[in-house]
């Protein structure tokens, strides 16, 4: 597995998230830490280099709308149910967290909707929202403004478009190679969504684009790479985040197959258990978070709401196991380590994480574990999985993470973790946030 930091920070004169509404030009943005912490290592001061978030868009099993996705995350509500999208009743686990209802109308031309993989169809819904939210919207004045040809879109995910791919394995042993359609191969590589948000989302964003694939550091990946076309110069706004939509029939068997999923079918509710010694296994999730990501410099000479800065982070691999991370967590306490140096932040000013929290026997305390090791006093830290709502999204899952996160920032309360029972002894030393909402400042974010 690939370990994946990013930090976030409070902007501290955040504008108004409305674009009628007046903006405030940001003050230097700063942290607190505790009295006997050492100084923090020097952080970025060049305009040019602080990427700061100003827009965010989603698509989630809570609905398409951020503030509703987060109010109903606030609430500590399940998305858990049972699988109704296909028949799942010969499978050993029978339910996931399941979009319904979705509609891309007003978002998606109809003819490219029908053609599209859900997946391509999340990314698409998701990309304009974090666009509007960004008062970028398609035709407007200041999308004519934005230089096209240093805009660009990294937008990622685990499978791909996995439906599309699916129907042609079908069509060819059920029919012959001339049934496959000819958007088979087009709708199931991992690039089609960040190509459809340029083409279509961003209207002409001629800039850096790419799609990363890494499994559940997906969403990370992609923040880190479009923060770095920016820091490196190469770009003035990127568009990044995940897409995901594997709950069909061979997404979900190949996870039964891993032995990676619960199967309390008794109770899907209560299935996603961070923490919790009697967790079985993660849930299946889907949906898309992106974010539109901006050189300081550049959101200010347009007078764009700033939400948060982007600090820093890092990339690595503990190089040990397909599936599963080292016991002792020293791949991520690393690459916790690492991405705390390049955003120029100590351990101490660190006071919030949105933990992985996958809900695996081994991931969990992996994870706990490598957290102890960087950080020393962990009973200052609000730690929460919001996974134990809305399942694991996979390749999508460090975006609506992001947004869960970022929205801790702007609004002073973080979530909780629900279906808590019986908490494993590791996590004592942390507030995770047990059932219900917390009022939280957050200084630093992960």
């Amino acid at each position: 597995p690939h370990a994946m930091q990013n930090l976030l920070l409070p902007n501290a004169a955040a504008a108004a998230p409305w674009c009628a509404q007046p903006r405030r030009r940001p003050s230097r943005l700063s942290v607190r830490a505790s009295a006997s912490s050492p100084s923090a290592p020097r952080r970025e001061t060049d305009p040019r280099k602080r990427v700061v978030i100003t827009g965010m868009g989603l698509v989630s099993v809570f609905g398409n709308d951020v503030d509703a996705y987060y109010s109903r995350l606030l609430a500590g509500e399940s998305g858990v149910g049972a699988i109704d999208r296909f028949d799942a009743s010969g499978f050993p686990t029978r339910f996931a967290a399941q979009i319904r209802g979705f509609s891309s109308e007003g978002y998606v031309d109809g003819k490219l909707d029908r053609r599209l993989d859900d997946c391509h169809r999340y990314a698409l819904v998701a990309s304009k929202k974090a666009l509007e939210s960004a008062c970028l919207v398609a035709g407007s004045s200041a999308m004519e403004k934005v230089d096209k040809e240093r805009a660009g879109v990294i937008a990622g995910s685990g499978m791909g478009g996995i439906t599309a791919f699916s129907d042609g394995v079908e069509n060819l042993v059920t029919k012959g190679y001339r049934k496959i359609s000819p958007f088979c191969i087009p709708h199931a590589i991992t690039n089609t969504s960040s190509a459809m948000i340029a083409m279509d989302a961003a209207v002409g964003f001629r800039g850096p684009n790419y799609s990363i694939s890494t499994a559940c550091a997906t969403s990370n990946h992609c923040f880190h790479s479009a923060a770095d076309q920016i820091r490196l110069g190469r770009a003035d706004v990127m568009v990044a985040g995940g897409t995901e939509a594997a709950i069909i029939p061979i997404g979900l068997g190949g996870f039964v197959a891993c032995r990676a999923l619960s199967q309390r079918n008794d109770d899907p509710g209560t299935a996603s258990r961070p923490w919790d010694k009697d967790r079985d296994g993660f849930v299946m999730g889907e949906g898309a978070g992106l974010l539109v990501m901006e050189s300081l410099e550049h959101a200010m000479r347009r007078d764009a709401p700033i939400l948060a800065e982007y600090l820093g982070g890092a990339v690595n691999s503990d190089a040990y196991h397909m599936t599963n991370p080292r016991p002792d967590g020293c791949g991520v306490s690393v690459c916790i380590r690492q991405s705390l140096e390049d955003a120029g932040v100590t351990p101490e000013e660190v006071n919030y994480i949105n933990a992985h929290a996958t809900t695996t026997p081994g991931g969990d305390l992996a994870e706990v574990n490598a957290l102890k090791q960087v950080f020393k006093d962990p009973s200052r830290i609000k730690l929460n999985a919001t996974k134990s709502m809305i399942g694991h999204s996979l390749g999508a899952a460090g975006g609506l993470e992001a947004i869960a996160t970022i929205k801790a920032i702007t609004t002073g309360w973080v979530h909780p973790t629900i279906n808590q029972f019986n908490p494993e002894s590791a996590v004592d030393q942390f507030d995770t946030v047990r059932s219900v909402k917390q009022q939280h400042e957050v200084h630093v974010g992960e």
